[in-house]
């Protein structure tokens, strides 16, 4: 018999694979909570962003800050290609959008949801929730595993899956760190992933919910490289600060050096980062001369916001009733640095609403990526997030999910 620890999309790909490589092996599946596959259910704002098109194992891998060197061999096994067409046999309809991201036609989780539970269900495998693991040890005497439920009762297995995240939320039991060091496996320390940066400043006063399509961000602090890190993309203006793909990205690529700062860092913006300082300087000389009557807060130069464009010029000590014409040396040079450089000085993170994703967790050099089995505990797999794979935002998590647990469910499967 196998057991799966964990009822995600890890978990579930997992069994779905184990039981079709082996329909005379029973497989059950075991789910703290009362309710499977939450995690897909939320994930795209509801839309469950399955995948990313990105096909090629080495590219694949570079979005993935833990991890991804390790994943370049398994994403030449499974990766987008396979995904998306599995879940095409299965009558899923999937669509990929302009940034590469890849959501059902429905644009509705639940068609993820209800697709994995249909083909688990089709294939055999025993769904249980409401079944928290309290302890996972090896059978006395014999191969196989131990497995300890909250209600006292026990299961004897021949191999157990663990995929299972780290951090418990609800329903008790151990969290798949506990079970996993338990075993011998070396855990690195977890940390968040995938957040949101806390600031104040005087420019972002009545701007929430402004966004903007594609900024420069860079991060800054003792803890990071000398030049900082890096990443272009969407940001969006909260009520306590910025977040948006783009920061979250950032986020990602700086967690455990996040982490390290307490999340008190310098973070500068440019807003325009397709316009180097002597072109936006250039912009703005002959706004003076073809919009010298407008108003410089009305009449924006540049593809921005315009609540951002007029907080900018606030910022910058230009009056609201300066006409461009009259736009002196000093406060052109002041606007100039304001669009290409907000310094923002950040001071908290908060999770983003969409992800749960952590850095950290079992050490990959102790699996056999090939298999997924434990090198140190065999006839133990882990798969997903309970592994120290974390990616970026856009359905790069997802498909670590899927890769691990396809890997594993087909090696239980005796493929």
């Amino acid at each position: 018999m196998i057991i799966v620890i964990g009822g995600g999309p890890a978990g579930f790909f997992g069994a779905i694979h184990a039981r079709t490589a082996n329909p005379d092996t029973p497989v059950i599946l075991l789910e703290r909570q009362g309710q499977v596959l939450r995690k897909v259910t939320v994930s795209g704002g509801g839309r469950c962003n399955v995948t990313h098109a990105c096909h090629d194992p080495r590219d694949l891998a570079a979005y993935y800050p833990r991890g991804g060197r390790a994943l370049i061999g398994p994403f030449s096994r499974w990766n987008p290609t396979h995904t998306q067409a599995w879940f095409a046999d299965r009558g899923i309809d999937l669509k990929t959008e302009s940034d590469g991201r890849i959501f059902p036609v429905s644009d509705k989780s639940s068609t993820i949801v209800e697709c994995l539970r249909g083909e688990a269900q089709s294939v055999g495998v025993e769904v249980r929730t409401g079944a928290a693991v309290t302890a996972l040890q090896p059978r006395t005497g014999r191969p196989g595993f131990q497995v300890t439920l909250l209600d006292g009762t026990i299961l004897g297995c021949d191999q157990v899956l663990l995929a299972i995240g780290g951090r418990t939320s609800g329903g008790g039991g151990a969290g798949g760190y506990d079970l996993a060091s338990g075993l011998g496996h070396t855990i690195v320390p977890p940390v968040p992933s995938l957040f949101s940066f806390h600031t104040r400043h005087p420019l972002f006063e009545g701007l929430a919910g402004v966004a903007v399509p594609d900024v420069g961000l860079t991060a800054q602090s003792n803890a990071l490289p000398r030049k900082g890190l890096q990443r272009r993309g969407p940001l969006l203006v909260t009520h306590k600060g910025v977040s948006g793909p783009g920061v979250i990205q950032l986020s990602a690529l700086g967690a455990r050096a996040f982490h390290e700062t307490d999340y008190d860092f310098q973070l500068k913006v440019n807003w325009v980062p397709d316009l180097g300082p002597e072109d936006l300087d250039t912009r703005l000389r002959e706004f003076a001369t073809t919009e010298a009557r407008k108003h410089v807060a009305t009449r924006c130069p540049v593809d921005l916001p315009r609540r951002l464009w007029e907080a900018l010029v606030r910022t910058a000590g230009v009056s609201a009733e300066t006409r461009w014409s009259e736009l002196g040396k000093k406060p052109r040079r002041a606007l100039l640095d304001a669009v290409s450089g907000t310094t923002l000085h950040i001071t908290g993170q908060a999770a983003n609403k969409e992800e749960f994703v952590t850095c950290g967790g079992v050490k990959l050099s102790e699996i056999d990526l090939k298999t997924m089995e434990s090198k140190v505990c065999p006839g133990l797999f882990l798969a997903g997030e309970v592994l120290d794979i974390d990616g970026l935002t856009g359905g790069f998590n997802f498909q670590a999910c899927w890769t691990t647990g396809n890997l594993a469910g087909d090696a239980m499967g005796g493929i």
